[in-house]
């Protein structure tokens, strides 16, 4: 019998158990996710020297975004509306766990496959990025460097993974201390993890430039527009609850544009050229665009993948220097018909030349929303808004350039997906309240909501119950033709299911269709139907 202090021999050294079966191939795939974070915080890093528009994790999410069929993109706008983006990142990351998983137990069970399938992943990445708009030899390096960096952190995870099980094996004498192995397993997997999470974390906030460029707006003063926006008349909101308000706070207002990434844009550096078939080519900065005299004009904007009754219109205050007098400056030539204007991110948008020289339609190249510089999302520094046409042929966010050319030789973002080339909008109106499937209580009650068709106006609207004679509604004031307006309709609601339709006529004397039709290609059909209980 041995003494206390003899050693145990090594076949009776306790050893640390290594995962086995499943909990192997679970430990395999954490190993996959280990590496995965690795390439994506090594990339984000060298992408805050190279340019935050190099990295990858944008880079993919935009280009499944430009490789997205416009029927599909038009299914995740109605159901998740402006959370489309949270939707589309929830699906990457899952894909992106997905396949690091599967990485991780592929270079376990059929070495290299493992290390190949990340390669491969990297490889898409890097098409990405040299799809985007200015991308440069240089906006390789971040996920090149980032995809070696993965492998070999995944084939050093799963060499230390196999050395732990084998030092484990009571079968086997052991190299190494089964619980050194297991050490060294662990203490790569997690600090490699850590810091590389840290590091992705801080890089990736350096890169979307929000606290700088938040600070660079505040420091922003906008000067007193030369021709102020007319006061909201008082009955021009009819401050109803559950009633959309006539000026749509910015925080409220919608957004819909192909950015996963908000652009971050020092106004300071911010240019603006003018190009194409001109005489006289234009190149603006932010100081000198602001000592233009401004205008401001309450418009309605409103998106084309708005569905009969949807929420994706609003109306603000905008301040900002007429298109036309830029244009005139440039002096286009007799036979353009479209300016493309383009965002920094890439998106372009082809609006009809004849729009934005019309003096009687106020294009603004916009600097402010509600009396505030824009707000990141929404375009800061500058913007395009056009009243008339929806959004997605003329609200380019983040300006950058204005490329005068014909519609036969250039087209928007929009229009080689099947939309139509020059979007003007559709009259519409929308019931507030009382919302589908509501409830209220039987007696007088009143329905209300908004209709718009900018540039033109409405002069009517009508609502009926259930089939019955359509009554006139009552009008809200309004600022001009190129807002919204509210209207309200009294009702002696009676006890039981019913249904409410509206419908509006513009200032021309249309009246809008009954013919459903979805937002593709030129925008969405219909009365606005819901139903209510009366009880």
């Amino acid at each position: 019998m041995p003494s206390a202090n003899t050693a145990p021999s090594a076949a009776t050294t306790p050893r640390a158990a290594a995962p086995r079966g499943r909990a192997l191939y679970a430990t395999a795939a954490a190993c996959g996710v280990v590496a995965a974070i690795a390439a994506w915080a090594v990339a984000e890093v060298l992408a805050v020297f190279v340019g935050a528009a190099s990295s990858p994790l944008f880079a993919v999410g935009s280009w499944v975004i430009d490789l997205t069929p416009g029927w599909f993109k038009d299914l995740v706008v109605g159901l998740f509306g402006t959370g489309d983006k949270v939707f589309l990142f929830v699906c990457l990351g899952v894909l992106v766990v997905a396949i690091a998983c599967a990485a991780g137990i592929l270079e376990l069970v059929r070495r290299p496959f493992g290390a190949l399938l990340l390669g491969l992943v990297g490889l898409v990445a890097l098409i990405a990025v040299m799809t985007r708009a200015d991308a440069t030899y240089w906006w390789l390096l971040p996920t090149v460097a980032g995809t070696l960096v993965g492998v070999y952190v995944l084939v050093r995870a799963i060499d230390r993974l196999r050395e732990w099980t084998t030092a484990s094996q009571p079968s086997r004498v052991p190299t190494s201390s089964p619980e050194r192995t297991r050490r060294s397993f662990l203490a790569f997997g997690i600090g490699v993890g850590a810091v590389a999470l840290i590091a992705g974390v801080v890089a990736r906030t350096i890169n979307a430039g929000s606290l700088a460029i938040a600070s660079a707006r505040a420091l922003v003063h906008l000067p007193k527009p030369v021709m102020p926006a007319p006061p909201v008349p008082a009955g021009a909101d009819l401050h109803l609850n559950g009633l959309t308000p006539y000026i749509t706070p910015s925080t409220d207002f919608y957004r819909i544009d192909t950015a996963l990434q908000i652009p971050a844009i020092d106004p300071d550096t911010w240019k603006l050229t003018i190009d194409g078939m001109i005489g006289n080519p234009v190149t603006l900065s932010f100081a000198q665009l602001l000592s233009l005299p401004l205008e401001e004009h309450a418009i309605t904007l409103a998106c084309v993948s708005n569905d009969v009754g949807g929420d994706l219109v609003g109306n603000a205050v905008w301040l900002g220097y007429p298109v036309r007098k830029l244009l005139a400056q440039a002096k286009p030539r007799a036979s353009a018909d479209m300016v493309l204007s383009q965002s920094v991110d890439g998106f372009t948008a082809g609006t009809p030349l004849g729009v934005l020289t019309d003096t009687g339609t106020d294009a603004l190249i916009a600097v402010g929303m509600n009396g505030s510089p824009l707000p990141l999302e929404h375009g800061f520094p500058v913007r395009m808004v056009v009243p008339g046409l929806y959004g997605y042929v003329s609200a380019t966010k983040w300006l950058s350039k204005l490329t005068v050319t014909r519609f036969d030789q250039a087209q928007g973002y929009w229009t080689d997906k099947g939309w139509s080339a020059k979007g003007p909008i559709k009259t519409a109106s929308r019931i507030d309240r009382p919302r589908q499937g509501g409830t209220i209580a039987p007696g007088r009650y009143a329905v209300a909501g908004v209709a718009w068709d900018q540039h033109t106006g409405i002069r009517s609207v009508e609502v009926r119950v259930d089939n019955e004679p359509w009554q006139q509604a009552r009008l809200a004031e309004t600022v001009s033709a190129d807002t919204w307006r509210q209207w309200v309709w009294e009702w002696d609601a009676t006890s039981g299911r019913h249904q409410l339709q509206v419908r509006a006529t513009n200032a021309d004397g249309y009246t809008q269709t009954s013919a459903v039709a979805p937002p593709a290609p030129n925008g969405a059909t219909g009365w606005h139907t819901v139903s209510v209980t009366v009880r």
